[in-house]
């Protein structure tokens, strides 16, 4: 069993093989994919067979396994389709297939014996006799749904096999429908999201139109009692790692598959701190946590709550009436690798180390931004130069995706004589 009661495997979400590189780098045990159909996250950018291939390779190599989803409630023409494409799993050798529809898992046990199959949160596992269910089916690890208290997955772990391993969510984006069965997204704009095409509206900001009064959009309030508008506050669990660990979870997980290598790189460094610093003792723990509360606040969020880990949640608690995220830090990309001794396009040389990186948003010469690092540290530094492939000097780069060099200088004294290196991954706060 890769997770255990005193080692929780900390599992991460990847859209891409550049963040499921991130994930790996910055913390992961092990990382969720989705290949390019049979997820529940078809928006994302997900992964093509090469991609996944390689991104196993990789994870691998770091001693980090990879769970493949295939969660869609499949319909008769999705079936052959599916069976396919658990051949083609078959030969990547993913460490785990995630399913939601008995269909599904049927098929994944036929085809791919030799690959553990986890029941995802998609098929509402509330209870210990579900549970019992699945591993007599096989399952190798059941993912509670959303709905459970810790007191009850406690009562679960005390009642199912200790070889059948439990996972929990323990960050991120909450859903309003019961373990994300949703219709809603169907009924306005016909993209099903039991099918992996969600559209997210209950994010979308909401005005009420009186019918008399066509164009008039009048905002809607929060009264004593809350909004009763759709959105959800996002889980955060940093606070309460013993309580997840006392409850016998093995495997926390992290959601967020449509999610960027910034944010990713932030929740996989800080989960994997604390939970290493509360396994060394509590008192450290404790003592870190205005660290982890802190850093946590750098990546994209809504307010934050407990969910429905401590009993039903309040009204506070689980909805509210802000649909925008938080987001302090626009990600820049990440240090591909680093350099120096480089020759000018005009000949002259150019000193100090370069800092390969494809580029994400703009930034420039002069700029101050930070680097992340997989440790815990965030060095400030200071851009005193960019230059193209190429090596012609440029003053900014506005160029998505633009390979580019950046020359930096530590701000403080303190990070003197740290250098930026690869995997690192590079950020600036908004003005």
């Amino acid at each position: 069993m890769r997770g255990n009661m005193n080692k929780p495997e900390l599992l991460i979400p990847a859209s891409s093989l550049e963040v499921l590189k991130t994930a790996v780098i910055f913390g992961a045990d092990a990382v969720y994919i989705g290949g390019e159909a049979f997820g529940l996250r078809a928006k994302a950018k997900n992964f093509s067979k090469e991609d996944m291939k390689a991104g196993i390779e990789f994870a691998h190599s770091k001693g980090v396994h990879v769970h493949v989803t295939a969660n869609i409630l499949a319909h008769n023409q999705d079936l052959e389709g599916a069976r396919e494409y658990f051949k083609e799993l078959k030969e990547l050798k993913p460490d785990a297939l995630i399913v939601a529809d008995p269909g599904m898992f049927t098929m994944a046990r036929e085809i791919c014996p030799e690959i553990d199959v986890h029941v995802s949160t998609q098929a509402n596992n509330t209870n210990y006799e579900t549970f019992n269910f699945w591993a007599r089916q096989g399952a190798a690890r059941v993912v509670t749904a959303r709905e459970l208290s810790l007191a009850e997955i406690k009562e679960i772990r005390a009642h199912v096999p200790e070889n059948l391993e439990i996972e929990s969510f323990i960050h991120g984006a909450m859903c309003i429908s019961y373990s994300g069965r949703c219709l809603l997204s169907n009924y306005l704009v016909g993209r099903d999201a039991n099918q992996g095409a969600c559209t997210h509206p209950c994010r979308w900001k909401y005005s009420i139109v009186e019918e008399t009064r066509p164009g008039e959009y009048m905002p809607v309030y929060e009264n004593e009692r809350g909004t009763y508008i759709f959105n959800s506050k996002d889980l955060c669990m940093i606070e309460h790692i013993p309580e997840m660990i006392d409850a016998g979870i093995n495997s926390f997980k992290i959601e967020g598959r449509m999610k960027t290598a910034l944010y990713v790189a932030t929740v996989a460094r800080t989960y994997r701190k604390a939970i290493d610093d509360y396994l060394e003792s509590e008192e450290k723990y404790r003592a870190n946590m205005p660290w982890y509360k802190e850093q946590i606040a750098k990546c994209t969020y809504r307010q934050f709550t407990t969910g429905f880990y401590f009993g039903k949640p309040s009204e506070e608690a689980q909805i509210y009436d802000n649909n925008t995220y938080i987001n302090e830090f626009i990600y820049l990309g990440i240090i591909e690798e680093v350099v120096s001794g480089k020759t000018a396009a005009d000949g002259g040389s150019i000193d100090g180390v370069l800092a390969r990186f494809e580029q994400r948003n703009k930034f420039s010469v002069g700029d101050l931004i930070e680097i992340m690092k997989p440790d815990g540290r965030d060095i400030a530094v200071k851009v005193t130069g960019l230059y193209t492939d190429e090596m012609e000097t440029v003053d900014s780069c506005p160029h998505p995706q633009q390979v580019l060099y950046a020359k930096v200088e530590c701000v403080y004294a303190e990070d003197q004589g740290v250098l930026p290196e690869a995997h690192d991954l590079m950020r600036v706060k908004k003005a």
